[in-house]
């Protein structure tokens, strides 16, 4: 043997293995070489959208795709992706079949889709396999929509001359040039998608101007897109009046210049975009603002005249005939609207513009698909069945479910007097209103299931739209330290969407199904300990807001501990009322019975203080390993850290509140009875209760903006607010027994919103 051979001989040996190995792995159905895609023509946008999503996920895994029309080599897999569900199968809308066939070592997947939509699911369900590394693992299985509507509730600040009813924040400012970027919007319905979301409601108080020509107004329609200058505060009210102030209108920038046809022409291709996505759009309006109109072509502020009633019923008729994608628009007889407008009804109004609209928008295409949603706020359901007794299109209503506060109870009890009058005839949609977070990664499988399968069925609900009022589902522009472009809302909070989207489709998916999409996110992490604790920070928000009730975003913003008007000190929490139908009792009720040796049935404030502590301090215990797992992370270490630094504020937030309601008990009692016992450990408690907060206030600050102006809750300063949560520590040390007056104590409560 040769010196070469000889020294050689070992690392030959190694080689030999190494290569046995990669042939083995290449040969195995984790590591496929190559794939080969047939797509029916009939699946249409949504099957292509499918097919490019496998493609993306196979190039990201190193997977060779053949080319159309290549002969697929041996061993590929074939995928077929086709219209059509075999005998026997489920045909409903956006259902699918998957059935797979293993023979001589060619695997071969085929998606049937009862529709394009269908198709669509299941072709993205194969890309998430290939995503997750599980397409050796796939198994026939069938598939069909839990709720046939997912919607995303979207506030649409276009322009400083039709505002949303959002636009006084920081958040719509930055966002107005998105709304014309046809990248955003792209990424956006991409998301949405993945997702399982199949609505966009796009809500404006008064689109028109910058949407569509109106032959008979032709002056309304505005060209470029402006947005003010002026720095904008908290004293817009808050019913969407005076959003265009002169000063704004003077000093403006126009940060994109469009005219009225470029603008019909970037909407159609936003429409093109959803429905290749299939994803149907809504336009969705507040009725009687003029923004951008008033003044122009005999349009006065006079919302009965006869002029502006043509203009309405004009402008509807124009932006239904514009958008021949366009699924529907939603109304509302709510903000601004007075009870005699002109000589008529609120809902007379409504039927004279908006109803008169669509009649004769539908007059030459009766065949047409479109849906008017009528929101159930301020209005009764026997005037609006009388006045709109002649649309000709279907008719649902829309309501809001659990007011503005989706993390609150998995089963809101609101809507209970409304469920007996809804039927399969008439529907209703769930508005269902997330101004609880929107800073944070909110993830929580096991709520967000209870949530979903709570929700009433098909037999009164038509479906859903889920976002906020106080802040912009655009790009996040919250965070300090962000990427240019800056992600999307959606995908800075990528999880909660997709807990929501795909649960809302399946609510049994599997709790595997999320882990291995956390795990496909952030490779190398300790998954089953960062899921656990990324749930039980997130269980901050429901627990503290079942406690402590503000009906909408006016009155309760638990990230910052304060409504419109300011900080809710001890005093307040007291004195609060508690989500009614949550079975908790508030402070005065607990108290009232602990001092008559009586125990009221509910949970009792001390037993939420004991739960907020219980997941928090879990998911603190965990945060050190969970950074330690980071340091091996294979990718997105950035996102993982800011994921973590979510984890951690959410958790001292937690401890915060347990410590500020104990706190509050203590007082409290010694309110009662003036026991000193209970007033030094009431001390105690909101003295912990600073201590959480400035821990708190560190780890948001560090990740995110501040101050921040939000719609409707104002100016919030995380920092800032810890001199108003230290001066709780000093009330309680300067309490004096007997300051709470019982019969003195006013409860917001909880707005109805509709009438029979």
């Amino acid at each position: 043997m040769n010196r070469s051979s000889m020294i050689h001989s070992p690392m030959k040996r190694r080689i030999t293995t190494l290569g046995v190995l990669l042939c083995a792995l290449a040969s195995s159905a984790f590591a496929i070489p190559t794939i080969a895609i047939t797509l029916d023509p009939a699946a249409a946008g949504p099957g292509k959208f499918a097919m490019e999503e496998i493609r993306r996920a196979a190039a990201a895994r190193g997977i060779q795709v053949a080319a159309s029309g290549e002969t697929a080599p041996a061993g590929a897999t074939l995928i077929t992706l086709a219209v059509g569900v075999p005998a026997g199968s489920d045909a409903t809308a956006q259902s699918y079949r998957i059935q797979v066939r293993r023979e001589n070592g060619r695997a071969s997947i085929h998606v049937h889709g009862a529709d394009a939509a269908g198709v669509m699911y299941g072709g993205l369900d194969i890309a998430e396999s290939i995503q997750t590394g599980t397409l050796d693992t796939l198994k026939d299985s069938s598939h069909a929509p839990y709720i046939a509507q997912r919607g995303i509730k979207f506030n649409i600040p276009l322009d400083l001359r039709t505002p949303s009813y959002t636009d006084p924040s920081d958040a719509a400012q930055a966002n107005v040039p998105e709304m014309w970027s046809i990248d955003f919007w792209r990424e956006f319905l991409d998301d949405m998608a993945r997702h399982r979301y199949n609505v966009l409601s796009l809500w404006n108080l008064h689109p028109f101007p910058s949407i569509v020509k109106v032959p008979e107004f032709a002056n309304v329609a505005l060209n470029d897109v402006w947005r003010t200058t002026v720095k904008l505060d908290e004293s817009f009210d808050n019913a969407g009046n005076n959003f265009v102030r002169p000063e704004m209108l003077a000093h403006h920038e126009v940060v994109k210049s469009l005219t009225i046809e470029e603008k019909i022409r970037f909407w159609r291709d936003v429409m093109q975009l959803a429905k290749d996505r299939g994803i149907d759009v809504y336009w969705f309006t507040w009725n009687v603002f003029l923004h951008g109109a008033e003044g122009k072509d005999g349009i006065t502020s006079d919302k009965g005249a006869p002029r502006t009633i043509e203009y309405f019923r004009a402008s509807v008729r124009e932006t239904i005939k514009t958008y021949p994608l366009l699924a529907g628009l939603g109304i509302t007889a709510g903000e601004s609207m007075p009870v005699d407008m002109g000589g008529i009804t609120k809902e007379q109004w409504l039927w004279k513009t908006y109803g008169e609209g669509i009649r004769d928008a539908l007059k030459d295409t009766p065949q047409r698909k479109f849906r008017l949603i009528h929101r159930f706020h301020m209005t009764g359901l026997t005037e609006i069945r009388e006045s709109f007794a002649e649309l000709p299109c279907p008719l649902d209503l829309s309501f809001k479910y659990a007011i503005a506060h989706m993390y609150s109870m998995a089963r809101p009890s609101m809507i209970d007097p409304v469920l007996p009058l809804l039927s399969p005839q008439l529907r209703s949609w769930l508005t269902v209103r997330n101004d609880d977070i929107y800073s944070f990664r909110w993830a929580d499988l096991d709520y967000a299931r209870a949530f979903i399968k709570a929700i009433p069925g098909a037999d009164k609900v038509a479906g859903f739209y889920m976002g906020p009022d106080g802040y912009i589902w655009g790009r996040d522009f919250l965070t300090k330290d962000a990427a240019s472009p800056r992600q999307t809302v959606m995908q800075k909070q990528w999880l909660s969407f997709t807990l929501w989207g795909r649960l809302a489709y399946e609510p049994d998916l599997s709790e595997a199904t999320f882990s291995r999409l956390v795990a496909a996110r952030f490779p190398g992490a300790d998954i089953p300990r960062l899921t656990t604790a990324w749930a039980q920070a997130s269980r901050t928000f429901p627990y503290i807001t079942r406690f402590f009730w503000g009906d909408i975003d006016l009155k309760w913003f638990p990230e910052a501990s304060r409504r419109k008007t300011g900080y809710y000190n001890v005093r307040h929490f007291i004195e609060g009322g508690t989500m009614p139908g949550a079975g908790v009792l508030n402070i005065i009720e607990w108290r009232n019975g602990l001092l008559a040796n009586q125990k009221p049935a509910g949970v009792t404030p001390l037993e939420i203080a004991a739960t907020l502590e219980a997941n928090a301090t879990r998911a603190l215990q965990a945060l050190p390993q969970l950074r330690r797992d980071g340091a091996a992370l294979r990718s997105n270490g950035k996102e993982y850290a800011a994921t973590l630094a979510d984890i951690e504020a959410m958790s001292h937030l937690g401890l915060y509140y347990a410590a500020k309601i104990r706190g509050a008990c203590d007082l409290a009692y010694f309110d009662k009875t003036g026991t000193p016992t209970k007033q030094a450990s009431a001390v105690r408690h909101l003295e912990a209760a600073l201590r959480h907060w400035k821990n708190y206030s560190d780890v948001y600050a560090r990740q995110y903006v501040q101050p921040v102006l939000y719609n409707r809750t104002g100016w919030v300063d995380i920092p800032k607010l810890t001199s108003e949560v230290a001066a709780d520590v000093q009330l309680a040390r300067n309490w004096k027994p007997g300051t709470i007056d019982e019969t003195g104590i006013k409860r917001s409560g909880t707005e109805a919103g509709f009438k029979k």
